[in-house]
This record gives structure tokens, sequence and C-alpha cells, in this order.
């Protein structure tokens, strides 16, 4: 049986690709795993048979026979030790790779999810106009330092693996804020992750999910 993983029914990004399910089922692709989606609603997630998968009440989730795990870099890593592709066979390198996954859910993503969650919710407070500056220099500050380190590389470290993965996902959030356009490395970082193969199929899937739900 493949492993199941759970994403969003209705995704709030109106299929953009942001949602972090869209990070497994790349890591699933790159490896040429076959998987399974169960589509969950909003209240489904909070019900105690999705709570008892992620204590959370959040996606996504991943089953595979006897073992659940949740959080989207934990099963990223799952996938990457078990499969070919996303992890070097050096050991170094490996760690390196590794190292690059937690920079980006623990140094980058922070600043840009406090960021896209300000421009989607925050926008009708009295402050707002004031703090968004503040924010995006946040963002600023991680973009720089990453678009320095990467200079004219292809990939973070060598060959592409489950750090420029887990990065790039966490990137793309900032694809309709404009700060990309200030970084031509990171966009064209960005652009050669969109084009592999395994990431239009992973995109197309999850797009796939809320054309149905916005045709139905």
């Amino acid at each position: 049986m493949p492993p199941t993983i759970t994403a969003f029914e209705t995704s709030p990004d109106r299929g953009k690709g942001h949602a972090r399910d869209m990070r497994v089922r790349w890591a699933l692709e790159e490896v040429g795993q076959p998987y399974d989606v169960r589509l969950v609603s909003f209240a489904a997630m909070k019900e105690p048979a999705h709570v008892a998968l992620h204590p959370f009440g959040q996606i996504p989730t991943y089953e595979d026979g006897d073992l659940v795990l949740f959080e989207s870099g934990a099963i990223v890593f799952h996938i990457a030790e078990r499969h070919d592709g996303l992890l070097p066979k050096h050991a170094d390198a490996r760690s390196r790779a590794i190292a690059w996954m937690f920079a980006a859910l623990s140094t980058v993503e922070p600043p840009i999810v406090e960021l896209t969650m300000a421009m989607l919710f925050e926008r009708d407070r009295s402050w707002y106009a004031e703090r968004l500056p503040m924010l995006q220099d946040r963002v600023r500050t991680r973009l720089g330092e990453l678009s320095r380190r990467l200079g004219k590389a292809d990939w973070l470290d060598g060959a592409f693996s489950a750090g420029d993965l887990m990065m790039m996902t966490v990137l793309r959030r900032l694809n309709t804020s404009g700060l990309l356009d200030e970084y031509p490395e990171i966009a064209a970082y960005l652009s050669r992750g969109d084009a592999r193969p395994a990431f239009r199929r992973a995109f197309e899937a999850q797009l796939a999910v809320f054309t149905a739900a916005s045709r139905s």
C-alpha cells in the first residue's frame, strides 16, 4: 500500500502551491514514490480522528502502515532518508543538506509567515501601515543573507537536495509580495525549482484539488 497524506479539501491559498502538503507531494514525486491523498475540511481537522494523527489539528499528515507522522519537515526528512534522490550519499554533504532543511524552517520561514499573515489578515488594522515596513525589512534581512550565500550557484550546496526543496517551498510564499524582485539570484533559484518535473507534478496535483473544489 502506498503512503497516505492529508491535504486541505479547500486550500486557503487558492491553488498557488503554498500549503504545506506541497512540500510532501514534491518530495514524494522527486523520489518516485506513489502516494494517496485524503482531503480534509477545516472542521474535520479539529475532529478527534484527525487530531489523533496531528495533535495541533493541521495538515499535512503522513501514514505508512503503522507509522504516522506530522509536521512537513519531519515527513520530508523521513522520505529523504528512505529513498534516493533527496540527500547526498557523502556523510558531510548529507549533514549540510539537513542543516539547510532546518534553516528553511527555523530561520527563513518565521519572518515570512509573519509578513504573509499580516498581509492577509491585518490590512484593516490601524497600525498595519506602520508595522508592514518592519516586517518586510525582517524578511529582506534573511533574503539578503541567503542571496549572498547562494550567489550564482544553482543550488544551496552542490546538487539539488531536500534542503533546496524545503527552502524553495518556504520562499514561494513571497511570490505575490514583490520582495523577490529585489533579489534576482533568489528569483532565478526559485525558477529552477519550479522547472523541475517533480515540482510540476506536485503543483498540478495540488491545483487540481482547488479546481475541483471551486467547481463543486
